[in-house]
């Protein structure tokens, strides 16, 4: 099983971008740590990140060898009907996470337009969103491979 971790703009610039809100661990800590994850779960993770929204759609859009994604939209989940129509088309099971509590910040970042297509969302708990994450979408799939 292969699931794939897509983060949107500017979580390049974790560990340094307001730690206060998203934690000190950069973006290349919290992946080894889904990495760790993964290898305890006995599944394959890819890691694409970019701040360009057309990139990430490929992203999504490439579902070759793909069962899953979580996918961190950041900025974009808020704005993005482009997003939401790349998970619909794609047809992959999705988990949406981030690392704040987007429902305790300003009221623009409760909704996200992304979460429609998602099969669930996991929010406020810092890199450990990240880990419920890959948790949640790999227990889906296997969980739909028994029923099948």
């Amino acid at each position: 099983m292969k699931i794939r971790i897509i983060n949107g703009p500017n979580l390049n610039l974790l560990g340094t971008r307001e730690p206060a809100i998203y934690g000190e661990l950069t973006l290349k800590e919290i992946n080894g740590r889904i990495s760790k994850k993964a290898k305890e779960l006995d599944v394959e993770v890819d890691f694409f990140q970019s701040n360009h929204e057309g990139e990430i759609i490929e992203s999504i859009h490439d579902v070759t060898g793909i069962d899953g994604y979580v996918i961190n939209p950041a900025g974009y989940g808020h704005t993005s009907i482009a997003m939401l129509d790349a998970v619909k088309g794609a047809g992959i099971p999705s988990v949406e996470a981030h690392l704040s509590n987007i429902h305790s910040r300003e009221s623009f970042r409760s909704h996200t337009m992304t979460s429609s297509a998602m099969i669930g969302v996991i929010t406020g708990f810092g890199y450990f969103s990240y880990i419920l994450a890959l948790e949640a979408i790999v227990n889906h799939l296997r969980t739909i491979k028994k029923e099948k």
